[in-house]
């Protein structure tokens, strides 16, 4: 480095005494690592650093400009700078003077009619009444119907025809009120035939792969019922159909394994128009899965291989409203509001035997585990009538209910079975004997539609309407477990039917937002939810033996498939 440092450090005075010629000048040049751009000017505001909001010590210098700038940040309504305000990630709250009632008065009228008025507009925060106008524009029609004009009450002597006495309830001219709503009969038939021609359960605006094969098959009361297979054949090169339990499932005791909450969707069926109202797993092994509809049929679906619709059973003429296996899974029920339940083949897809009662609609029909040829019907004259399919008869009824019987649950060995009505109250009957041997009511307490029994066959779960599911104990001592129950969801007004898993350590149920629900039995906390359909989730199956695999249906026509 002396070396190259000499070169042009050399005195002109030694270059005139020796006369030789000058020596040549290295330069050096600095490295920029980081050029300016070409036509790009940083900004002022670039160039200075970030001063913290709470910082106290400034370790730089800071231009003048920059310390005189204004303040910035979140203002409050009357356009002022608020640092001290609560801050969200959606905006600031304030806090706001709003009488209890005017509030809930407000929230009624944006759930009924879309909108409401802004309490931030009137002065020391109170509300602002809308004016007629402004009612009508929003499309509330108005309060006390403003601007009509009334009927005339008629004449007190006429009481039928033109000038009737209508008195006050007269009403307003120009209002739609008792008159028949809906579509018109050209509308009714231009919608026939765009559904006769998309298919049944093909969703709006999905591809042409992924509606259904055939129309809607309309059933009349009297005709002969019938089935759809759906596969290339029913039977493999083996001669086994669909009922044949699959060689690949596993096997073992139902409920050895430690259960998990699903994570994610498996498969979606959207077989029903309409809405689906219950669904079933095979008893045992599970690789099949039955639901029923308000469009009157009954579907089964393959849940384990092919994930296919494999065949609809075809023989109401109105909504199926519940369903139910028998022990072996051979055959099974179909209550539905055409007054009818029906017993049939799950393999054949044959209507073997029918169950009328006169004047009444059957809501829950249940086979007795220790003999399949007798089964309970739970009907809406408040009895429960016991059948004997044999003779086609019924051989006992049990009548004591206040209202209508919405569910059946057998426990204790079956020798016992609890029914739920819509009277708020749950009954325990021994088997054969028409006898109340229990009685659970409470003025506090509100109707349980759904009940599910746990694997330990020590508890019951019931979906009560008051948002809650809540446990009682199934020994000898019939009573409500005061400390366990199970909350968060919305299902007031909704027969969610919940679900355990096979080793009872997760509870599974539906909301009425569309919600899917999971907690732990011995915490109840909330384990798992998540956002299942886009209506109500009417009800939920856990797989009997996968430790993970859960059925949920839904009144939008889909039934999906989580693990």
């Amino acid at each position: 480095m002396d070396v190259l440092g000499q070169y042009g450090s050399g005195s002109s005075d030694n270059e005139s005494d020796s006369g030789a010629a000058p020596e040549a000048v290295v330069r050096q040049y600095r490295e920029d690592t980081a050029p300016d751009v070409a036509g790009y000017v940083p900004q002022r505001s670039e160039l200075t650093a970030y001063i913290a909001p709470g910082q106290r010590e400034i370790r730089h210098n800071v231009p003048f400009a920059v310390l005189a700038q204004p303040l910035a940040g979140p203002a409050d309504s009357a356009g002022e700078f608020a640092p001290r305000a609560r801050l969200l990630t959606s905006g600031q709250a304030e806090a706001q003077a709003v009488d209890e009632h005017a509030f809930r008065e407000q929230e009624r009228r944006f759930r009924q009619r879309g909108h409401a008025n802004d309490p931030s507009l009137g002065a020391e925060g109170r509300l602002v009444k809308e004016s007629a106008d402004t009612a009508i524009a929003a499309g509330g029609g108005g309060r006390n119907n403003r601007g009509l004009q009334r009927k005339p009450k008629g004449d007190v002597a006429v009481l039928d025809g033109d000038g009737a006495y209508l008195g006050p309830w007269a009403g307003y001219e120009g209002e739609a009120r008792g008159e028949a709503a809906g579509p018109s009969a050209e509308q009714l038939a231009a919608y026939e035939e765009r559904q006769g021609a998309s298919g049944v359960g093909a969703p709006a605006g999905g591809p042409a792969g992924d509606r259904a094969a055939k129309p809607r098959a309309a059933y009349v009361a009297g005709q002969p019922e019938r089935t759809v297979f759906h596969g290339q054949a029913e039977r493999d090169y083996q001669g086994r159909t669909y009922m044949h339990v699959p060689v690949d499932l596993r096997q073992g005791e139902v409920g050895d394994q430690r259960c998990f909450a699903p994570k994610q969707m498996v498969k979606e069926w959207r077989a029903h128009a309409g809405g689906v109202s219950a669904i079933r797993f095979l008893p045992d092994s599970g690789h099949l899965l039955l639901s029923s509809g308000m469009d009157g049929q009954v579907k089964i679906h393959d849940t384990h291989s092919s994930l296919r619709t494999l065949r609809t059973y075809i023989g109401h003429a109105k909504a199926v409203r519940g369903i139910s296996f028998a022990p072996d899974g051979a055959t099974f029920l179909s209550s539905s509001y055409d007054g009818t339940t029906k017993l049939w083949d799950t393999e054949t897809g044959q209507c073997r035997q029918q169950f009328a009662a006169s004047n009444t609609v059957p809501y829950v029909a249940r086979f007795y585990p220790e003999d399949p040829n007798v089964l309970l019907v739970g009907q809406g004259d408040r009895k429960i009538v016991q059948w004997d399919a044999r003779a086609n008869e019924i051989v006992q009824e049990y009548n004591q209910h206040l209202g209508a019987i919405n569910s059946l649950t057998f426990f204790d060995g079956n020798r016992r079975f609890v029914s739920t009505s819509d009277d708020k109250s749950m009954r325990v009957w021994e088997f054969g004997i028409p006898v109340v041997i229990k009685l659970v009511a409470d003025p506090s307490m509100h109707s349980v539609p759904a009940v599910a029994l746990h694997p330990s066959q020590k508890w019951l779960v019931g979906q009560s309407m008051d948002n809650r599911i809540v446990v009682y104990s199934a020994g000898e001592r019939i009573k409500p477990h005061r400390r366990k129950e199970f909350t968060g969801h919305l299902t007031a007004g909704f027969a969610c039917q919940p679900a355990l898993s096979p080793d009872g350590r997760i509870l599974v149920s539906g909301d009425s937002e569309g919600g899917v629900w999971c907690w732990d039995w011995q915490t109840c906390r909330v384990v798992e939810r998540w956002r299942g359909h886009d209506k109500v989730a009417i009800g939920a199956a856990w797989h009997p033996r996968e430790a993970s695999r859960v059925a949920t249906c839904s009144w939008d026509g889909s039934v999906r498939l989580w693990d």
